[in-house]
């Protein structure tokens, strides 16, 4: 229980600290349920497939990251989680162009 206690008296002391860490361990997890959807749709299809939702949660998930990042000065992980960021916005830009082209064809 030591530790336990340990850890609220930490989190009592520095509650913006806390609260920061929160927003890079949610961060990390966005960003990493898009393996799990970008799996699970792979699976529905019997071949890789690459939804849109997994370019959603990049973003997101990207964008927290990169936030915490900010907020630690950590330069690695500022360079490793920033420069994807326009990649996921472009390809998210790109799938609703198409779908906005495919619409004027068929008429819709």
């Amino acid at each position: 229980m030591n530790f336990l206690s340990h850890l609220y008296t930490l989190a009592a002391a520095n509650p913006l600290d806390t609260a920061w860490t929160g927003i890079g361990f949610l961060g990390q997890g966005v960003f990493g349920v898009r393996f799990l959807i970008q799996w699970l749709r792979s699976e529905q299809a019997g071949h890789s497939v690459v939804p849109i939702a997994f370019w959603y949660f990049s973003l997101i998930g990207g964008v927290i990251s990169f936030s915490y990042a900010v907020h630690i000065q950590a330069w690695p992980l500022l360079i490793g989680q920033g420069l994807p960021i326009p990649i996921y916005a472009r390809n998210l830009y790109m799938i609703t162009r198409d779908r906005g082209r495919l619409r004027g064809q068929i008429g819709i």
